[in-house]
């Protein structure tokens, strides 16, 4: 009998003992630590190259729009300059252009004024409907616009008001300035050329220049003298040269300048046995060739 009792009693221990055991959860498997996140590149990746600023020939009002820009069809020698007039006209304002430009560019032919805005002109029909929609280009030195047949154009300042610095204070001029020679009149001209840089082999010298426009060569000549000055030579056929009216040049850092009489200026670069292309390259082709007299 007493053997019974001590079999069942401990059947009940293990009967226990198992419950005990099922009712703690088993433990999760241990997972293997984690690896370290890969460090940071310690060097940081190098900013790039700030670029110049561009040189902001374009106004940032209406009132420097006024005067006289060159409109192109891209790819083309088809060109007009044209005079943008402050006063109002019969819708917005004022706009003027030889009649050859309706033969040239027949957009022109419904164009009656112009507006500035949103940083843009946009010339306009009797209905104010816009027919080029200029915008700047990243440059800043003169606007494109596409019509609606998708034609480019581009359009750039000759000599606009936003161009002309503010007229100098002028002193009175002593007795001896005042009779000295012609030459104390030239416009911002080195007294002497040995003021100019002396181009080294292969760069901008003074002499005979002739300007190509797109496939029309030699359309106008200009002589760059010794001494600074520019000579727009007879027989030019070429209005928006004329309108620029060099006045002096000069050479720096391997760019030739033409400087016009009311301060704006025209930059350009080699293009190779003895030519000089304008930089930025935009609008009508824009070259200057030595030649010989």
């Amino acid at each position: 009998m007493r053997r019974i009792l001590l079999t069942a009693l401990a059947a009940a221990l293990a009967s226990s003992t198992a419950a005990a055991q099922e009712a703690i959860p088993a433990q999760p498997p241990q997972l293997p630590p984690l690896l370290p996140s890969a460090p940071p590149d310690a060097t940081p990746t190098a900013p790039e190259a700030a670029l110049a600023p561009p040189v902001d020939r374009l106004p940032d009002r209406f009132t420097g729009v006024p005067g006289t820009w060159d409109l192109s069809r891209d790819g083309t020698n088809r060109r007009c300059v044209m005079t943008l007039g402050l006063d109002n006209g019969p819708v917005g304002r004022k706009l003027a252009f030889p009649a050859g430009c309706r033969r040239a560019l027949p957009i022109t032919t419904t164009m009656v004024g112009w507006l500035y805005t949103e940083g843009g002109v946009r010339l306009v029909d009797k209905d104010v409907r816009p027919l080029l929609i200029f915008t700047p280009r990243p440059d800043r030195g003169s606007y494109g616009a596409k019509s609606e047949a998708g034609e480019v154009y581009s359009f750039v300042p000759l000599d606009i008001a936003a161009m002309r610095p503010p007229e100098p204070d002028r002193p009175v001029a002593s007795p001896q300035i005042a009779t000295a020679g012609p030459e104390t009149s030239a416009p911002d001209r080195p007294a002497v050329q040995a003021a100019l840089p002396a181009p080294a082999a292969g760069e901008s010298a003074p002499g005979l220049y002739a300007l190509d426009r797109y496939r029309d060569r030699d359309v106008c000549r200009l002589e760059l003298a010794g001494d600074g000055g520019v000579t727009l030579m007879p027989g030019c056929r070429d209005s928006g040269i004329e309108v620029f009216g060099p006045a002096t040049w000069s050479f720096a850092a391997g760019r030739l300048t033409l400087k016009a009489r009311r301060g704006h200026t025209v930059g350009l670069v080699p293009n190779g046995e003895g030519a000089w292309r304008r930089d930025p390259e935009t609008g009508t082709t824009f070259i200057l060739r030595r030649v010989e007299p």
